[in-house]
Parts: C-alpha cells; structure tokens; sequence
C-alpha cells in the first residue's frame, strides 16, 4: 500500500492516477473529500494533525510527503508525520521538498525543510527526496485574467527560471516509490530551459490560439497576491528567485533525464494540456 498526500493537487493527482495504473494499491490523502480514480482508498486527514494520519498509514507500506503552505510556518511540526510513518510500519518515504535547501539554504523555510530531510535521512526508512524548482503550473496564478482580459500580470517579466512540469514531478516520485535504484538520493528537478514570464505568456497565447498581453507588477503588488495563499516569508523568499535567481537556479539539472530516460517536458507542453483553465 502507498499512501499520498496531497493527492488531490497538481502533483499527487497524477502520482496517484500512475500507482494506480501500474497496479499498486493506493491510498490518497486529503484534507477534504475528493474523486479519486477507482480501486484508490481515499481517506480525509489534515497532515498539521500527524496523528489523523494514522489510519491512512495502517498497512502502508510507502509514503509521498508533500507539505500544505501552513506545515512551512513557524511553530509546524512536520517531523512528527515522519514519526507516524515509522510507528506505523513504513518503509519507504520520498519527500518533496524544494531546491532552495541548495540555492539558499539560510531562508527559514529552507532551515526548516532542510531539517525535516535530515529527519527523513535518519528515520531508519529508505527514502528519497525530490527537491523541484519553479513550478510550470503557478502559470495557472494567471487563469483568471487571462480568462477574463486575456493578460497575464507577474512580476519579473525578463527574468527567467527552469520550470518544472508537475507531471515530472509526479513521475519522478512514482520511480522513486516503486524502484529500488531511485532511493537513497536527492533529486534536482527543472525543465528542459529557461523561460520568462513574458515567454510562458507567449506559450499560453500559442495554446490558445489568441493574443495574451503581459503587464509586469512591481515586487509589492507580486508579494501582496502571493501572501493570500502562502505565508509572507515564504512569498518573499520565492520572490528573490524569482527577481534575482543564482547560476545554481538558472542550472538545468539531468536527474529528470537520467532517472526516468526522457527530457523534461517544456512549459509549452504544460499549457497545451492545461489550456483549458485560461479558455
């Protein structure tokens, strides 16, 4: 049995559908009730509560941890989810975790997640830990005005990073959940270029098959959206990678490649299939 969280999101929705599909069992974690695929279990559970995880776990034999926004604040406990893994008879746990522990190790949310690695590390479990950088799908920040005024409007116009499809994401952490050879390691997951938020914009206008204007917001106003659904340090952390990425985040890493044989996919992918949410 492997258990994952975030099970309905951009990541664990088509980490799930691929156990599923390889034939394991599978249970999906989520803080509400959900459609998951058939013959998945799924099960409610808060991971700020790691003790309501402890059905979910029972039987389980592997684990995909991806942290909520509040399990990044200060005063989170995400260690002790670690500890009802092991409790519960876990063997394997592959943690998603960001490439920022590298590129800037000193932000206190990379403090804390580099911790909860090192926690993962001596668990005693085998384990794996995926560390992504930009995400191609934060593009979907601009759905709304794209659908309404077809203009996407982000900070940072000309200033480009790697970004990663979710669904390599979601294939790296089935390979690591499912084959031996992927564990024991930290992956670095981008995508095949650099690209700007001007040139995801003109990747989504491609997609659409209409014109999309870009209007460039200054850091405040970028840091007063992102503050809605992320805590304030971590928006502004993201934003310093954004406005001013190091040669190490620029870097596009092979692990995507080496692991799973293919290049990463292109952000031009990523909005071909996910056109629908800007129509």
């Amino acid at each position: 049995m492997i258990v994952v969280t975030g099970a309905t999101g951009n990541i664990g929705r088509p980490l799930t559908r691929a156990l599923a599909e390889a034939g394991e069992q599978v249970t999906a974690v989520s803080r509400h009730q959900a459609v998951v695929p058939d013959g998945v279990r799924h099960r409610v559970a808060d991971l700020a509560e790691p003790a309501g995880l402890r059905p979910a776990l029972a039987g389980a034999t592997s684990l995909f941890l991806l942290l909520s926004g509040d399990l990044h604040a200060a005063g989170a406990r995400p260690a002790d989810i670690i500890g009802e893994a092991v409790d519960s008879g876990v063997c394997r746990i592959v943690l998603l975790s960001t490439l920022g522990v590298v590129t800037r190790p000193f932000g206190a949310t990379r403090i804390a997640m580099r911790a909860l690695e090192e926690t993962v590390r001596e668990s005693g479990l085998e384990w794996a830990v995926l560390r992504p950088g930009g995400f191609a799908s934060n593009a979907l920040w601009w759905a709304g005005s794209v659908r309404s005024r077809r203009v996407v409007a982000a900070p940072f116009g000309d200033v480009g990073v790697p970004v990663v499809d979710p669904a390599d994401i979601a294939a790296m952490a089935a390979a690591c959940l499912l084959e031996d050879r992927c564990t024991g390691g930290a992956y670095e997951l981008t995508g095949p270029e650099v690209i700007t938020p001007r040139e995801q914009t003109e990747a989504l206008a491609a997609a659409l098959g209409s014109p999309v204007a870009f209007h460039e917001l200054t850091r405040d106003e970028a840091r007063t959206a992102m503050a809605q659904s992320m805590p304030e340090e971590l928006a502004d952390e993201t934003l310093d990678i954004l406005g001013d990425p190091s040669p190490a985040e620029l870097r596009v890493s092979p692990d995507v490649e080496r692991v799973l044989g293919r290049p990463p996919r292109p952000f031009a992918d990523w909005a071909a299939r996910n056109v629908a949410a800007f129509r």
